[in-house]
């Protein structure tokens, strides 16, 4: 029986659009910085990503915006994490803000993303106090 349905799998996930899979990525984007998971965060990165965390501004590589990103959740704890804006009109491009609380006040998140080989990667991540 499994074999029989296996085919009927395969036609399936070629019909389904893989970037339905990663719909809300901003969504899901969200609840990890508001559970302070910067190893999964740093899945999404591109291969060098744009970051500022409040003054500090450069291009890094993956594993250097990683580390960055895991020194702001140790010093400000986040508390909650909502959508503010999502801009999902480009199939290519993705851009959301986060309004970040944590322990140490609020923080707004600019995320940029573009389409790479079917999935959506963090080339500009921008963490700013909020004003």
């Amino acid at each position: 029986m499994i074999r029989s349905l296996f085919p009927v799998l395969i036609f399936l996930t070629q019909i389904v659009n893989p970037i339905a899979f990663q719909g809300d990525i901003v969504d899901s984007l969200s609840l990890l910085f508001k559970s302070a998971n910067s190893k999964e965060i740093s899945k999404n990165f591109s291969s060098s990503v744009e970051l500022k965390v409040n003054e500090d501004e450069d291009v890094y590589s993956k594993a250097q915006a990683e580390q960055i990103i895991r020194e702001f959740f140790n010093k400000t704890t986040p508390v909650n994490s909502t959508v503010v804006h999502l801009i999902n009109t480009n199939p290519n491009y993705r851009f959301g803000v986060l309004s970040l609380s944590t322990k140490n006040g609020k923080f707004r998140v600019a995320i940029t993303l573009k389409k790479t080989s079917n999935a959506f990667f963090i080339t500009e991540l921008r963490i700013e106090p909020e004003k």
